[in-house]
C-alpha cells in the first residue's frame, strides 16, 4: 500500500512540474525570448525543455503567471505578444536593456497586479490601454525614457496602490482623475517635465502615504488641503515653482524645504506661517 501511494505521488509531482501551457502562451514566450535577445541574458531559457523549467517563469494551473527576470541583460523591445499571456499576475522586468515602446498588449493583462520596467530605456508615451488591466496595484516605470502626457485612463484603475514614473521626460499636467485614485499610497511622479497646479482634490487621495513631486516646473499656491492627508508621512514637492504661504505642517513634511525655482531660475525658500501650524487655522 505505501509502495502504491508512494507511486501516486510521484505521478503527481511530476505532472505538477511538467505541466504543459498553452500552444498560444508557448509561442508568446518564445516570440519574447527572441525579441530581448534570449540567447544572450544571464540566465537564459532552453526553448526545447518544459517551460516550467524556464528561469523566472512561474506556472499555475497550466498558465503562465509570473515573469521575474530582474537584471538579467534582456535587450530589445517588448512584442506585443506578450499581452496573449492573459493570466499574468506579475511582470517584473527591472534593471535590463529593454527599449522602444511599451505594447498596447499590456491592456489585456486583465489579472496583472505588478507591473515594473524600471531601470531600462523604455521611450515613446505611456499606453492609455494599461487601464483596461484592473487588478493593477503596482506600476512601477520609472528610470526610463517616458514621453508624452500622463494618461487620464488611469484614474480608473481602483486597485492601484504604486504610481511610480520618476526620471522620466513626462510632460502636461495631473490629469484631474488621478486624484479619484483612493487605494494609492505611493505617487512619485518626480524629475519629469511636469506643469500645472497641483489642485485641492489632492485630498481625496486618502490612502496616501508618499508624494514626490520635486523636479517639475508645477506652479501656483500648495494646496493647502493636503494637510487633510491623514496618511502622508513623507512629501516632496520642492524644485518646482509654487508660490505662496506653505503651514509648519506641511514644512516639515518637505524633505527639501520648500526650495522652489523662481521665474529667473533662482532657488528660493517658499514662506512658512511663523504664527500657526495649521495653513487652515491661519486662513482662519
Amino acid at each position: 500500500m505505501k509502495t502504491i501511494f508512494t507511486y501516486i505521488s510521484l505521478l503527481f509531482i511530476s505532472a505538477n512540474s511538467f505541466a504543459e501551457i498553452s500552444s498560444a502562451e508557448k509561442t508568446a514566450l518564445t516570440k519574447f525570448y527572441k525579441a530581448t535577445n534570449g540567447s544572450k541574458w544571464t540566465k537564459t531559457w532552453d526553448l526545447k525543455s518544459p517551460v516550467s523549467t524556464w528561469y523566472g517563469v512561474e506556472i499555475q494551473d497550466d498558465k503562465v503567471v509570473s515573469i521575474k527576470l530582474i537584471n538579467n541583460n534582456l535587450v530589445g523591445e517588448l512584442p506585443a505578444e506578450i499581452g496573449n499571456l492573459t493570466s499574468l499576475k506579475e511582470l517584473n522586468l527591472f534593471r535590463n536593456d529593454l527599449s522602444g515602446k511599451l505594447p498596447e498588449t499590456l491592456g489585456n493583462l486583465k489579472s496583472l497586479s505588478i507591473l515594473n520596467i524600471s531601470f531600462n530605456k523604455i521611450s515613446g508615451q505611456l499606453p492609455a490601454s494599461l487601464a483596461n488591466a484592473t487588478q493593477l496595484k503596482s506600476i512601477e516605470l520609472h528610470m526610463n525614457r517616458l514621453t508624452g502626457e500622463l494618461p487620464a485612463s488611469y484614474g480608473s484603475l481602483a486597485n492601484l496602490e504604486t504610481l511610480s514614473l520618476f526620471n522620466n521626460e513626462i510632460e502636461g499636467q495631473i490629469p484631474a482623475t488621478y486624484y479619484e485614485l483612493k487605494a494609492l499610497k505611493v505617487m512619485l511622479l518626480n524629475s519629469n517635465k511636469l506643469v500645472g497646479k497641483l489642485q485641492p482634490e489632492v485630498a481625496n487621495l486618502s490612502s496616501l502615504e508618499t508624494l514626490s513631486l520635486f523636479e517639475n516646473k508645477m506652479e501656483g499656491q500648495v494646496p493647502f488641503d493636503l494637510e487633510k492627508l491623514g496618511n502622508l508621512k513623507e512629501m516632496n514637492i520642492s524644485y518646482n515653482m509654487f508660490n505662496g504661504l506653505v503651514s509648519r505642517n506641511l514644512s516639515k513634511l518637505d524633505t527639501l524645504n520648500m526650495t522652489m525655482i523662481n521665474e529667473q531660475g533662482v532657488a528660493t525658500t517658499l514662506k512658512v506661517s511663523i504664527d500657526k501650524n495649521s495653513a487652515y487655522a491661519a486662513d482662519e
